[in-house]
């Protein structure tokens, strides 16, 4: 359970990445929108993991290792906009989430489900 602190930090470090990729996602990745889905962080506020959501793209894990290469700058940029508000700049760490495949696959199983011939009830005598 994150305590209030971290969901804070979490969401102010959110927001900052995700006005860092909507303005210069474009030199890391061209032709990808990429869209900051949750951030978590430890309880000492070290470390963020930042779980990433690409659109118009087609490798998902080239883009997370394009995203991985440059997280010293993203890091850098992200101390430049929080340095007033924090002591330390947490380390951050880029995962895909795979949320959205995940609900894409369910919903494909449920409708596979829907559409079997269901069997009739067996009758009771």
């Amino acid at each position: 359970m994150e305590s209030k602190r971290q969901q804070k930090f979490a969401g102010v470090i959110q927001q900052d990445l995700a006005g860092i990729f909507q303005r210069e996602g474009m030199n890391y990745l061209p032709h990808t929108m990429v869209t900051i889905t949750k951030v978590r962080v430890t309880p000492d506020l070290a470390i963020a993991r930042v779980f990433l959501s690409f659109f118009n793209n087609t490798d998902n894990a080239q883009s997370l290792q394009t995203v991985k290469s440059h997280a010293s700058e993203i890091r850098y940029k992200l101390g430049a906009r929080i340095k007033d508000q924090v002591r330390v700049i947490p380390q951050l760490e880029f995962f895909v989430d795979d949320t959205s495949e995940y609900v894409e696959r369910m919903d494909k199983i449920f409708d596979k489900i829907s559409k079997e011939d269901r069997q009739p009830d067996t009758e009771e005598n």
